[in-house]
């Protein structure tokens, strides 16, 4: 619920009941007004797509099955074999169900392979190659599927054979990171609330958040409105049902600051070359809190 004296949803800086607040003497929960009339809102405020049932169906397969792979392709990586056997067996697992890897030919330059594999000190968009992974890594595995026109985006740790206490303890963090803030979301809590959360955790355990990359609204499109910030904040945009967006805590060992690698235009770097770790959800905010649309398993 939002009280006459919080900050208005509107992001305007002002109180509730010096801005939008309808019926002076009464709280108001965004969520109990008719879908077309939140949809219409959000879309005008903040750029946000509300989905429909249908929608969010379709979002909720495609999420699965980005779940499945990205399970099927965990299963596969193991010390000795290349990530580009792991993105020509993800590839495959895509078209065999019928679905297109989002991240291939995406952005500029075009990321050229299916799926993003980052290992040991690379935060995030490692880009699949021929060198074998070896015992101590730590990978992220970056599954993004559309599938008829809807998008599902997961990621999760591997460990091969017994990687050092650095490698673990970020991959146990951002771990946590996620699941602490997953716990949180229902409507009418702060978007920033997610980041803050994370912020808070990782620094608890020595660690650091990276501010370079957020989670994004997902669903209709790869990479839709709102940006979703790891790291403490204060944005006020209240988080209402049929929203979707990922949640995706880049923690590292120690400097928060990613550089990117000047050949690729892709891969982020930790810049003193330390562990860092990531884990990703595709979440959507239902009327009583939230469901998790890419089920991966540990």
């Amino acid at each position: 619920m939002i009280g006459r004296n919080d900050l208005c949803w509107c992001g305007s800086g002002k109180k509730w009941k010096k801005c939008h607040f309808p019926n002076p003497g009464q709280e108001q929960n965004i969520d109990t007004l008719p879908f077309e009339k939140r949809a219409a809102l959000y879309r005008k405020q903040y750029g946000i797509i509300l989905k429909t049932p249908a929608q969010i169906e379709g979002i909720r397969r495609s999420g699965h099955l980005a779940a499945k792979i990205l399970d099927e392709v965990c299963k596969r990586a193991q010390i000795g074999v290349t990530t580009e056997e792991l993105n020509t067996y993800a590839h495959k697992l895509h078209l065999d169900a019928g679905a297109i890897p989002a991240p291939l030919g995406y952005g500029e330059p075009p990321f050229p392979k299916s799926i993003c594999t980052s290992i040991n000190e690379v935060i995030c968009h490692g880009i699949p190659d021929s060198v074998p992974l070896r015992e101590g890594d730590i990978m992220n595995i970056d599954i993004t599927c559309i599938l008829n026109g809807y998008y599902g985006d997961c990621s999760r740790m591997v460990h091969l054979g017994n990687p050092n206490p650095e490698r673990c303890l970020v991959s146990k963090v951002s771990y946590e990171c996620l699941m602490k803030a997953i716990e949180i979301l229902k409507p009418g809590v702060p978007l920033g609330a997610i980041g803050t959360a994370i912020h808070a955790h990782a620094k608890t355990a020595g660690c650091s958040v990276v501010t370079q990359f957020v989670g994004h609204g997902v669903g209709v499109g790869f990479h839709e409105a709102p940006q979703i910030p790891h790291y403490r904040n204060s944005i006020a945009t209240p988080l209402t049902s049929g929203m979707t967006f990922t949640i995706e805590p880049m923690i590292n060992a120690g400097t928060p600051t990613a550089v990117i690698d000047k050949e690729n235009g892709w891969t982020a770097r930790s810049a003193d070359g330390r562990a860092s770790a990531q884990w990703e959800h595709t979440l959507l905010i239902t009327e009583t809190g939230y469901e998790i649309l890419t089920p991966w398993t540990l």
